[in-house]
């Protein structure tokens, strides 16, 4: 455990209904400089946010604003945004204004200047020398900070693409497959692809979904995210989290075949 490690460990915790001070605007001798020189790290329903708030594909998104950091070992990529290759490493999205894309911003930038553990306890990481909004006089319970955030949509994509990322049997996968890495990825950050996937192939000649929620996957993203997913327990873990065709089960089992083989 590194120093900053050790210092964030020793932080007070803080719970729901605690209290906290912070405010950031543009009065504050600070303002925007925690949007530089720092790491973010996206996960599917962010960039899902981003790409439509700008109005490009996942594809573009992914190769013009993100890197991925995967190693041979890891089967789960984690995707950073990219910041300016100026002195400065500024957010591209910040200005002297502030955010331009506040509203649909990342979990890390809405959880600011909180960070929360894996018992879902809540310490302050910014640090009061540098953060002068920690000085100001606005006090803030730690519930009603979440909530004014939006934090609760983002926390329960997080959640959910979590399950999958800390599944014991991730552990047990064949990392060197790099057709199961691109299908993870294109189901979890690449949804436009994912949904190209979804419709363009033998995908729903297999599957029994009703005919409302194939169309819901036509045109709502967030939908889409949690269906792939689903789609991901199904196909590396065995979850019976999707329903295959009667006839589909039938013909695989003449041949001979586990519902769960060659199924994409």
């Amino acid at each position: 455990m590194d120093e900053k490690q050790k210092n964030q460990k020793d932080k007070p915790k803080l719970g729901m209904k605690d209290h906290f001070r912070f405010d950031c605007h543009p009065g504050v001798a600070c303002f925007t400089k925690c949007c530089s020189d720092i790491n973010i790290f996206l996960g599917p329903y962010d960039v899902l946010r981003l790409k439509n708030r700008l109005g490009i594909s996942s594809s573009e998104f992914l190769d013009k604003h993100t890197y991925l950091l995967s190693t041979q070992n890891q089967i789960i990529p984690v995707v950073v945004l990219k910041m300016s290759d100026d002195e400065n490493k500024m957010c591209h999205f910040v200005t002297d204004e502030g955010c331009q894309v506040y509203e649909d911003r990342p979990w890390p930038c809405r959880m600011y200047p909180l960070d929360m553990d894996e018992d879902e306890k809540f310490s302050v990481l910014a640090d009061p020398e540098t953060c002068f909004g920690l000085q100001e006089n606005k006090e803030t319970q730690v519930i009603e900070w979440l909530e004014d955030q939006g934090i609760m949509d983002y926390q329960r994509a997080y959640n959910y693409f979590n399950e999958i990322a800390s599944h014991p049997k991730i552990k047990e996968m064949d990392v060197t497959n790099q057709q199961i890495k691109s299908m993870i990825i294109m189901a979890t950050y690449n949804l436009d692809k994912f949904r190209e996937f979804v419709f363009g192939s033998s995908f729903l000649d297999i599957f029994d979904l009703e005919a409302d929620f194939i169309e819901q996957l036509r045109v709502d993203d967030t939908e889409l995210l949690r269906f792939g997913l689903d789609w991901i327990k199904f196909g590396l873990f065995g979850e019976k989290t999707l329903k295959i065709k009667p006839e589909v089960l039938e013909a695989r089992s003449k041949q001979g075949l586990g519902a769960g083989q060659d199924i994409s």
